[in-house]
């Protein structure tokens, strides 16, 4: 018999026992990460009960790319405009307890007599909540359609980013070994430089790249380019001096604004489980049970301090930005735990040396305990409130109630703020690019062109390349693209603010002219004064060219598109809006979808026959049904099986409503043994049901299927007759099986592309 490699042994005992504790904890309803961590203690070095696994090495290398692409699914699940559009509240709310806990941790670490860096590492581990946990809880307890979550959701996605800048910040405190301040900032600029440079490249390439191949590429190959991108993206991400966790999570991000980004996602979920259960493992493997012993009131300190804490930080956040104290403290128990990143923050102080080898399981330990705590805070968040209003006197709840409206005020968008705001965005991403054209030109062409023209030449040659690259993004800087209404509207209102706009105008035109300088400065040796003359002259001329700016619009067209493609398309679906939110900030009243389950008492009554009015106090403002969206639906509007209503209401009604539909599922689960269920189907263009009439069809005959009603056009069409023809876009019920009814359509597809 062949020998069997080490990583193949250790790979299938991890695996065979990660699939019965997993088992184990999916019975016990928890969380399947701290299966795998238990998984890892079982096989890990420390105990001797069972097989353990041989060679830590090869798992370590496994976890690495674990991390990899948990980083790299994480960020196909982000971004960037989803940053943008999580609002002040999460923002304040992330920094309020970011900031709070890494003061918390850092002193809390020199009281138990550890170093500036190790304190500084348990301050950001403390700092870091857990998307994965509480995603599930809010699945479990079923309040994702409560306000407080999307402040929630809102909070983790921001602290993602700020745990990415931690792992940037933080190995390079430890190389260090002392708080450089300029160093920092160095890090700091170098990491936004190419974040926001891979971004606009990312988006400005990759969209159009997978466009122009849409028609030959197979899931296949789009796994294959798309793990390819993002170990290209890793190894760079080294080279210039970051760690392989930013680049696999940027360009997961950057692959999430294309249109294949969800596709992406689906197709590395395997990849992303399997090496995350390894890299979960190789975490459990390092916890020595002998330190939780030896270390329990240090656990037990720790975790006081989180669950007491972090609470109190997360809510003193949310109502900074402008919430109401019911919500911050909803807000606030969700976020009461430390998770995936804080293991991910604590294998790079392992890896580099820079954190004593106890720490680790003791912020495992930790994680577990606050783990098994999340789901009771988050249920006993409304008895905490209300005990709040009883204890906590009349006059502190006034003041955080007048601290809260008083932020609102705050937040409020002025028109100087806004023009502020998109002056300095802009200039900014102006400035990265321009940076990035100079660095190109002078430090890759220049020593290409110096080996076939002179010196001199060479430079001249170069420097015009990069003011011919520049000239679209120094054209647009003096325009203002995208503020003139704001800016006319701020000129006409006072004098005084006249003066505030030539300031502006005079120092995005100085920023200009600075970048023409750095050019010329590198091709020709003049004076000062005549090398700001002269860039003055050129600064002049390519605010003259309309070519220039047409060359620019094309280049932002572009852009846009891209950015915006996949927004767009998925717009019909969208049917939750922002604007709503907005309007609605000041009271506690919200949005929520809920899904009409098959057989629902529901089905095949009119809006006003239903109790969701009376009963429950909601307004129904639209109907998602399949393509099909009806705003403001009339009250004779007839609800059918999937329907997506989107309600209006307060956290109690919607919650009561939400109950309401789940028993009804729960007694369709139990009492329904049938497989002939009601289903829409969409009828396609190319579909084989396209131009046939119901008859001819062979629904009924072959497939013993009965056509119920037909969508067309926004009308509902209830016992259509025999006769009628389907059309492209029709939304078609069905009462049948469902496999039988997906097979024969599925053959006939074939059969009809056969012919």
């Amino acid at each position: 018999m062949s020998h069997l490699p080490a990583l193949v042994y250790d790979l299938a005992l991890i695996m065979v026992m990660a699939g019965i504790v997993t088992l184990l904890f999916k019975k016990l309803k928890q969380p399947l990460v701290l299966g795998y961590i238990v998984v890892g203690i079982i096989a890990g070095p420390y105990i001797d009960l069972l097989p353990s696994v041989t060679d830590k090495t090869n798992i370590s290398t496994w976890a690495d790319i674990g991390v990899i692409f948990l980083l790299f699914a994480l960020g196909l699940e982000f971004s960037i405009k989803k940053l943008m559009n999580v609002g002040a509240s999460a923002f304040i709310t992330a920094f309020t307890e970011v900031i709070s806990m890494l003061v918390i941790g850092f002193i809390l670490g020199k009281l138990f007599g550890w170093g500036n860096i190790e304190s500084m590492f348990l301050g950001g581990m403390l700092s870091m909540s857990s998307t994965t946990i509480i995603i599930k809880a809010f699945d479990d307890l079923n309040v994702k359609g409560q306000k407080f979550t999307g402040i929630v959701f809102g909070t983790l996605v921001v602290e993602d980013i700020v745990a990415i800048l931690m792992m940037v910040l933080l190995p390079t405190i430890a190389v260090s070994q002392q708080f450089a301040g300029m160093e920092l900032i160095e890090s700091l600029f170098k990491l936004g430089f190419f974040m926001i440079l891979w971004f606009i490249v990312g988006i400005f390439v990759l969209p159009s790249f997978f466009k122009k191949i849409k028609n030959l590429v197979t899931d296949e190959m789009l796994l294959i380019i798309s793990l390819g991108l993002c170990l290209g993206m890793v190894v760079f991400a080294v080279q210039v001096g970051f760690s392989a966790a930013l680049g696999a999570f940027m360009m997961g991000s950057i692959l999430s604004e294309t249109m294949e980004g969800q596709k992406i996602e689906h197709l590395i979920k395997s990849l992303k489980d399997f090496f995350g259960a390894v890299f979960f493992v190789s975490v459990g493997m390092l916890v020595d049970p002998n330190i939780l012993f030896e270390y329990w009131g240090t656990i037990l300190i720790i975790t006081l301090v989180v669950v007491l804490f972090k609470p109190i930080c997360s809510a003193l956040g949310v109502v900074l930005s402008g919430q109401s104290l019911k919500i911050a403290v909803q807000s606030g128990m969700s976020l009461a735990q430390i998770g995936e990143f804080a293991f991910i923050i604590a294998s790079v102080g392992v890896s580099m040396n820079v954190i004593s080898s106890q720490i680790y399981p003791i912020i495992v330990a930790v994680s577990v305990v606050t783990t098994f705590t999340t789901p009771y805070f988050i249920r006993y968040s409304d008895s905490m409130f209300a005990k709040l209003q009883e204890k906590v006197p009349s006059d502190v709840l006034a003041k955080l109630e007048k601290i809260s409206q008083g932020t609102r005020v705050l937040n409020k968008e002025t028109d100087w703020r806004l023009l502020i705001k998109k002056t300095m965005g802009r200039d900014i991403i102006y400035s990265v690019i321009l940076i990035s054209i100079h660095v190109i030109s002078f430090n890759f062409l220049t020593p290409i062109l110096l080996k076939f023209v002179p010196d001199q030449w060479g430079k001249i040659i170069a420097g015009g390349i990069a003011l011919v690259a520049m000239a679209p993004f120094l054209r647009v800087m003096l325009l203002n693209k995208g503020n003139v209404d704001l800016f006319q509207k701020l000129w006409s209102q006072n004098y005084i603010n006249k003066g505030g706009l030539i300031c502006v105008v005079i120092f995005q035109a100085g920023l200009a002219v600075f970048f023409i300088c750095a050019v010329l400065a590198k091709m020709f040796s003049m004076s000062q004064r005549v090398e700001i003359l002269v860039a003055i002259a050129v600064f002049v001329m390519i605010g003259l060219s309309r070519h220039v700016l047409r060359g620019y619009n094309r280049i932002e067209r572009r852009f846009v598109d891209n950015l915006n493609g996949r927004d767009e398309s998925m717009e019909k679906n969208n049917h939750l809006k922002q604007s709503f939110d907005t309007h609605l900030i000041d009271r506690n009243i919200h949005l929520a979808d809920m899904k009409i389950p098959v057989n629902s008492s529901y089905i095949g009554k009119r809006l006003s026959e239903t109790d969701i009015k009376l009963k429950f106090g909601l307004t129904v403002v639209k109907i998602i049904r399949g393509q099909l969206e009806i705003d403001i639906p009339e009250a004779s509007e007839i609800v059918y099986p999937q329907d997506i209503l989107v309600v209006l209401g307060n956290d109690e009604q919607i919650s009561a409503f939400a109950q309401s539909l789940e028993n009804e599922n729960k007694k369709l689960a139990f009492a329904s043994k049938s497989n002939v269920t009601l289903e829409s189907i969409l009828v396609e263009p190319n579909s084989v049901l396209c131009g046939k009439s119901i008859q001819k069809s062979g629904l009924k005959e072959e497939v013993r299927c009965l056509v119920i009603g037909i969508e067309r056009d926004g009308k509902s069409m209830m016992n259509p007759h025999f006769t009628m023809v389907f059309e492209a876009g029709d939304i078609v019920w069905i009462v049948g099986d469902k496999q039988r009814l997906h097979d024969f359509l599925l053959k006939k597809n074939m059969d009809k592309n056969n012919l």
